[in-house]
Order: structure tokens, then sequence, then C-alpha cells
């Protein structure tokens, strides 16, 4: 594992519609300028997760406005895999296409495992526990990896 605080991290998980756009959030929120983060997935066949919306919206993280996008569209953009210090896999599909396509480059990459809660529950209160397990796990893995957060939590 990487020591020390990146200038910029890639999150990433399959959609870029639950995990990895809550992780950009929250360290946006946690560390503000610090760093410049972005997300993406695998694939970009779905639209933000309400959910992930919801219960980041719970500890003030705005995500209404995210759009998802995979590995290929960032290519596409122009925002180079080869530019970011850290890329965080948060499913083993993601940490195989990261690691795939950084063979070449010098970068970090670090899986962690977080549970994806899409599926999970029966009614909406079950469904928001499970994303809200998620959502915590996520802050747990970036306190313990970055530190204490710059900005106002």
């Amino acid at each position: 594992m990487g020591q020390g605080f990146p200038s910029s991290v890639l999150f990433c998980c399959d959609h870029n519609s639950v995990r990895s756009p809550i992780a950009e959030g929250l360290m946006k929120k946690f560390y503000g300028q610090r760093a410049y983060v972005q997300s993406a997935g695998v694939r970009n066949d779905r639209e933000i997760d309400g959910f992930s919306i919801a219960v980041s919206a719970e500890l003030g993280v705005e995500l209404a406005r995210h759009r998802s996008r995979s590995f290929e569209e960032m290519a596409q953009w122009g925002d180079d895999l080869t530019g970011f210090d850290l890329i965080v896999a948060l499913s083993p599909a993601s940490q195989r296409q990261a690691l795939e396509l950084t063979r070449y480059a010098h970068i970090d990459v670090e899986y962690w495992p977080i549970m994806d809660p899409t599926g999970l529950g029966e009614g909406r209160a079950d469904k928001l526990a499970a994303y809200r397990q998620t959502r915590d796990q996520i802050r747990q893995r970036m306190l313990a990896r970055f530190g204490p957060p710059t900005e106002d939590t």
C-alpha cells in the first residue's frame, strides 16, 4: 500500500453509480483541494443510484449532479489514468481493469473490498441501511488511509 497523501486519486467500481461516486464525494468533502479526485466504472450503463444520493446527503455530500462514466469515456474525454497518483478499486472487476490499464505505468492501485448494496434489503428502510453500511465502510477505509478530514465534516 502506498504511503503519504496523493495529489490525485481515482476511485473505481463496476458501474460508477454507487460505491465510487460515494467515495469521490466523501474524499472531496473530507480533504477539499488537497487532491484532484475523480471516479469511474468498468462500465457506464447506469445513472447515479438514488440510494447513494440519499445516504451521501446525510453526511452533507451532494451527488445528484454526478454523471457516471467508464474508464473508456475517461480516456475519450482526455482524463488520462497516468495523471493519477493512486487508483482505489472498490470492486474485484474494477481492480482487474485498473491493473490492466496501468500495467505499463507507475501508478499505485489499492483494493478496498467494499460491499455492493444493490439488491440488498426488502423495503426502503432496509435498502437505506445497506447503503449506509457501504458508505460507512468507504468512510472508515478513507479515514484510515488518508487521515483526519481537513474540511468540516
